[in-house]
């Protein structure tokens, strides 16, 4: 058995392996240190299950599994990540992950999803799964419903207070590409500027104040 572990700070990729290298019999874990890393191992180890952070130096965690699951509709993926905000975990799972769970689970959490996921059995921390629950019985705010993924990925990633060059760097676009949909999302969100899209970011619940780059 055999498990990716995709995260960009070394001390905390080293502890998570550790443990499920630990707890995990007989599993063989590889690191990576980037979503460029990550397309690379995958390849070379076609590994039974992938663990992944979203907020990666290259390309995203989201891009990267989108990839990889173009390769490999049977790959499982499990997003472990400093996100909660329930428009991301949702933007995860579409993207055709099998799981979500936050980096601030306990270790027997994630143990858990580990196990789960390389069952081939879905599993989403029980907080976010409550919290999607219940917004899926409330709606979706209006504001986000019309938007494509690709758009709601640079939303995202502008509300952060990522530049256009770095948000194409992750994405693998060019600069004019994200500069067009910019354009196309102030329209759409009724702004003008970036400042007011970080409000409806906000707004949404997309974004944190707490959690602005």
């Amino acid at each position: 058995m055999k498990v990716l572990l995709t995260d960009d700070h070394a001390v905390v990729r080293q502890g998570y392996a550790s443990l499920l290298s630990t707890m995990l019999d007989e599993c063989e874990i590889v690191e990576a240190s980037s979503g460029w890393d990550c397309l690379t191992l995958w390849q070379q180890h076609r590994p039974d299950a992938l663990v992944l952070d979203i907020n990666l130096p290259d390309i995203s965690g989201i891009e990267t599994a989108r990839r990889i699951l173009q390769r490999d509709s049977t790959a499982r993926i499990l997003f472990f990540s400093m996100y909660d905000e329930l428009p991301m975990v949702q933007q995860a799972l579409d993207a055709g992950a099998l799981g979500y769970i936050t980096k601030g689970s306990s270790p027997a959490v994630l143990l858990e999803a580990v196990r789960k996921v390389l069952a081939g059995q879905p599993y989403v921390e029980h907080e976010l799964a409550t919290r999607l629950a219940v917004q899926r019985n409330g709606g979706v705010d209006p504001r986000l419903e019309g938007m494509t993924q690709r758009e709601f990925e640079i939303f995202v990633m502008l509300a952060r207070g990522l530049t256009p060059k770095i948000i194409a760097e992750q994405l693998c676009i060019s600069v004019k590409t994200v500069s067009n949909h910019s354009t196309l999302l102030k329209n759409k969100l009724q702004v003008s500027s970036t400042a007011e899209l970080v409000h409806v970011a906000i707004q949404c619940g997309v974004l944190k104040l707490g959690s602005l780059a």
